[in-house]
């Protein structure tokens, strides 16, 4: 952190007077006890509130959480969102949704590429039992599952 803002006073992009930027680590929770947006809030919130300047501070966490929730796609309205000591539930709802949505998407993406996988082993057989030219179209069709105009559009493919 130190690093960072050396960094940025030595290139000139801020002066002492004119403030340095506020750094909000974000640490990957990895532990045997289960994450909840409500503890972490709370946990945020205790160190705002425990600040000597904890109004400057709120203000300018509430206003970056704000924009990085907005740019994750969260969808519960934050333009309601005016102070994070004092809108820490919904933050929270804001987090957990987030949270509930990431995993949904994850789990989209998983099924997606599983099927795409299944159906390209599949067609992986198909031309292999197409190579032994003993099987009919209908009986390849049978035996993997796919339609027979799939297993026709594969024996023209592999004929070119």
């Amino acid at each position: 952190m130190v690093c960072f803002y050396d960094h940025l006073l030595k290139n000139k992009v801020t002066t002492p007077k004119g403030g340095l930027p506020p750094v909000f680590p974000i640490v990957l929770y990895n532990g045997s006890q289960r994450w909840t947006a409500e503890q972490a809030v709370d946990r945020v919130v205790a160190i705002i509130q425990s600040d000597r300047n904890k109004d400057r501070t709120d203000r300018i966490i509430t206003r970056w959480l704000k924009r990085h929730l907005q740019r994750l796609g969260a969808e519960v309205h934050l333009d309601q969102l005016n102070s994070l000591v004092e809108d820490r539930d919904m933050l929270a709802e804001n987090l957990e949704n987030l949270v509930k949505k990431e995993r949904l998407e994850g789990r989209q993406e998983g099924r997606q590429e599983s099927d795409w996988r299944a159906l390209e082993e599949k067609r992986k057989t198909v031309r292999h039992l197409l190579s032994f030219g003993v099987l009919s179209n209908d009986q390849i069709a049978v035996a993997t599952g796919l339609s027979v105009d799939e297993i026709v559009k594969l024996r023209i493919e592999d004929k070119h």
